[in-house]
């Protein structure tokens, strides 16, 4: 399975190319590794490299983070019992902030829309 669809990896492409400060996108694309608590929510990929993507990232240990992750790293990580894949039914609804707020209060990412709309900033 490709990681991301021709539609995801253009949004993912223009999000990228905003060059306003405040950007919050909402992630474009869910991307897990099977037999792990590992997780990510990405909402831009670097142009040039189309390796390095920004995101709500959460190596399962109860950190999640925003930050920049190396997708060529996160596959090599793959293994007999591990492999990265899409969530094909995540559609990212609210800002990444939001999705940051939630999982930082649950110590993991949480998609739920339910629980998640309780963290939008009134």
């Amino acid at each position: 399975m490709k990681l991301f669809t021709k539609p995801q990896l253009k949004k993912l492409l223009e999000n990228s190319w905003d060059i306003n400060e405040d950007k919050d996108h909402p992630p474009v694309v869910k991307l897990f590794m099977t037999g792990t608590n590992c997780t990510w929510l990405l909402s831009e990929l670097d142009p040039e490299t189309q390796d390095i993507a920004f995101g709500l990232c959460d190596l399962g240990m109860g950190f999640p983070e925003l930050g920049y992750v190396s997708l060529s790293e996160v596959k090599s990580a793959e293994g007999a019992s591990r492999f990265l894949e899409r969530d094909q039914h995540f559609e990212g609804e609210f800002p990444l902030s939001v999705y940051a707020r939630a999982a930082r209060y649950y110590e993991h990412i949480v998609t739920d829309r339910e629980i998640v709309k309780k963290f939008v900033p009134n």
